[in-house]
This record gives structure tokens, sequence and C-alpha cells, in this order.
């Protein structure tokens, strides 16, 4: 399994839109057969900070992801709503190593 962890700022004015577009992307994702977890989470203490975790069974799952349409469509509709660029963290999973245990 795989874990990522993609931190994103945005504009405050494109606040409201960031999440809805995120959170169509999310919807769409959440059906791929690779994608374990797919969360949009919001920071309690800076508003324009959003988190995207991500939980993928392979390196292939992730390929695959950012070869999708809505990938595509909600990285070029974000791409001008953020107030800099996207700080993405890869993890291995130590534990738990049960996939079942992913599930949302």
């Amino acid at each position: 399994m795989i874990v990522r962890s993609i931190a994103v700022y945005v504009k405050e004015e494109c606040i409201e839109d960031f999440i809805r577009i995120t959170k169509e992307n999310h919807e769409m994702s959440i059906k791929e057969p690779g994608i374990l977890r797919f969360d949009v989470l919001k920071s309690y203490s800076d508003k324009n900070k959003f988190m995207l975790y991500e939980v993928y069974k392979t390196e292939e799952a992730v390929d695959a992801h950012k070869e999708t349409a809505h990938y595509e469509k909600w990285k070029e509709a974000v791409d001008s709503m953020m107030a800099k660029p996207r700080e993405r963290i890869s993890y291995e999973v130590i534990a738990p190593l049960d996939p079942s245990m992913w599930q949302s």
C-alpha cells in the first residue's frame, strides 16, 4: 500500500470553489479499484490549508489515478486556486497491513 499526503494552500477567494471541485474529484476517485481511501481534509488552524489523504493498493494504482479524466479536470481547475505549489509526501504503510482496515 502507498499513502500519499498532499498539502494544498488555497487562495481565500477560491475556497468554496476548491471544496466543490475537490469533492467532485473525491466522489469519482473512491470508485477507482486501486484506491482504498481518498479523504479531503481542512485544517482547523488555517482556513486556507487542505490535505488530501490518499491510500492506494499499488504504485500502478497511483499512476492510473493520474490518468483519469476526473483527476485531469480537478488539476486543471484548481491550479489557479493555489496560493503556492502542492506539497506531496508518499509513505509506505507499516501497520496495519490488512487492506480491509482501510475500507471506508
